[in-house]
């Protein structure tokens, strides 16, 4: 399919994705439409209403998301990728409050490269940590460098050393019982945020704590998830290799089915 990008539930002219596309100050939400479905439906609502009530002071109702949600998935197929982004006609550089606008584009279904991945470590805590916000330009540079390297991809160290979340990844570990999540400012994926509540659901045990690379040979397994996937196996962080987990990964792959697909 190709893409296409609607903004307020109309298609968007190019004027009106230019402010857009030279401003930074927006936040977006990403994710997986299967069968005209989501999982975690409630976890992308939740992370659009907050981070527009920190950046903006006031957030668009869930309804009006969900109509223009609605919207973008009738002009498409029934499996697709879809990425929602809140900003403000203001734009930015301005104290000035303007209206919220929410731009939702549409591409291919996508489900993230097969790996198993080996991932450079690099020393960077991104701005605002927890809101998933545009502008990083620090993602894409890190995942060059990395890549120049002969590394897949990039792990992020923050001052303390410890490992936090990856280039656009959150990270899981597996200690052959529990399901490990590094204790650092991260940002919560909804795909985390499923997996860890059918977890608990299904009775597997998870604990969160501080990781460095000193750790690393203590684990028994290491994944990246995103909203393309709930688990790619990891086989490297920096110099440290890491086991093959196959069971580790299936397990995180099973609770993230477990999650019900919702019609928005």
């Amino acid at each position: 399919m190709s893409p296409s990008a609607l903004r307020d539930g109309r298609p968007a002219t190019a004027d009106e994705l230019a402010p857009l596309a030279f401003a930074g100050y927006a936040h977006f939400t990403a994710m997986q439409v299967r069968g005209g479905g989501v999982r975690g439906l409630d976890l992308h609502l939740e992370r659009l209403r907050r981070a527009s009530l920190e950046l903006f002071g006031r957030a668009l109702p869930d309804e009006q998301v969900l109509s223009d949600l609605r919207t973008a998935l009738e002009t498409g197929p029934a499996d697709l990728s879809l990425t929602a982004t809140v900003y403000s006609a203001a734009g930015e550089f301005t104290a000035a409050e303007g209206e919220l606008r929410m731009l939702v584009r549409t591409g291919p279904a996508a489900s993230g490269p097969a790996g198993p991945l080996a991932l450079a470590t690099v020393e960077h805590e991104r701005v605002l940590p927890h809101l998933k916000h545009v502008g990083e330009v620090a993602k894409t540079f890190f995942l060059r460098q990395a890549a120049a390297q002969g590394f897949d991809d990039a792990a992020f160290l923050d001052r303390h050393g410890r490992l936090s979340e990856a280039t656009i990844w959150n990270l899981a570990f597996w200690d052959g019982r529990a399901v490990v999540w590094p204790e650092a400012e991260v940002l919560g994926g909804t795909t985390m945020g499923i997996v860890r509540r059918q977890l608990d659901r299904l009775g597997v045990p998870q604990r969160v704590q501080e990781i460095t690379a000193a750790d690393l040979p203590d684990f028994a397994g290491a994944v990246v998830m995103n909203s393309w996937t709930p688990g790619i196996a990891v086989r490297r962080i920096g110099a440290v290799p890491l086991p093959d987990a196959p069971s580790f990964v299936a397990l995180l792959h099973r609770a993230y089915q477990a999650e019900p697909l919702v019609a928005p």
